[in-house]
């Protein structure tokens, strides 16, 4: 998988792009991430990026050309380009599964009063990560890199992602590890059983008791 980050403040994903998961998926070839900084593409001396907006009000406005510019530049048959917005759809679990199958993917991060509308125009899908405010969109293009790049096949062994929360709209299970007594507090003697069997029934319950407690809206009427 390809992912192209246009960004204004690139700086901002050194270190994400160094660490941990996401690094190991790239020394394996299996994700190469790219993080353009799309004031590259505007045609103006001072490579202006934002503009007051038409009708006054607080605020600088992202220009249509640069973007535009930078879209069709980098744009493919295979590519599916995402606004990181506050006006877009919740991203949940599923959308990452889903965006996960592309084979190229376009994150647009906004910044300042965001863009001028007809910048929707070209994109192909709008998501939030939640209903707060953020500085600009690269914190939400990292999350989305991050959740989408760990379900790409040999990133992550199959179980450890089919295990994890939000899978079938329930929690993951609570976990123990050693010592099996701290301070009073036991392990479960199931877990310590060896009864695999059990385990596995133990954990589905947990799953579903621990959604039910913390995210009630998570469950299904019937279930």
């Amino acid at each position: 998988m390809k992912i192209d980050i246009l960004t204004l403040f690139p700086d901002m994903f050194n270190g994400f792009l160094t660490e941990s998961i996401i690094k190991r998926a790239i020394e394996k070839g299996l994700v190469s991430i790219n993080i353009i900084d799309f004031r590259k593409y505007s045609l103006d001396p001072n490579k202006k990026v934002d503009d007051t907006p038409y009708g006054g009000g607080n605020g600088m406005v992202l220009m249509c050309e640069p973007i535009f510019n930078a879209i069709e530049d980098i744009k493919t048959k295979d590519s599916k380009v995402i606004m990181l917005t506050p006006d877009g759809i919740t991203y949940k679990q599923e959308i990452a599964y889903d965006l996960s199958h592309y084979k190229h993917l376009i994150l647009l991060c906004g910044h300042y009063e965001g863009f001028d509308e007809r910048i929707r125009s070209i994109v192909d899908m709008e998501i939030s990560i939640g209903d707060y405010v953020l500085t600009g969109g690269e914190v939400p293009a990292m999350v989305l890199t991050d959740s989408i790049t760990r379900l790409i096949d040999g990133v992550i062994t199959t179980d450890s992602h089919l295990n994890d929360s939000f899978n079938d709209n329930l929690l993951d299970y609570e976990t123990y590890t050693k010592p099996s007594d701290f301070r009073g507090m036991k392990v479960p003697n199931v877990l310590l059983s060896g009864d695999h069997k059990k385990i596995d029934e133990f954990r589905k319950i947990s799953r579903y008791n621990r959604t039910k407690e913390r995210r009630p809206d998570l469950i299904k009427e019937g279930d």
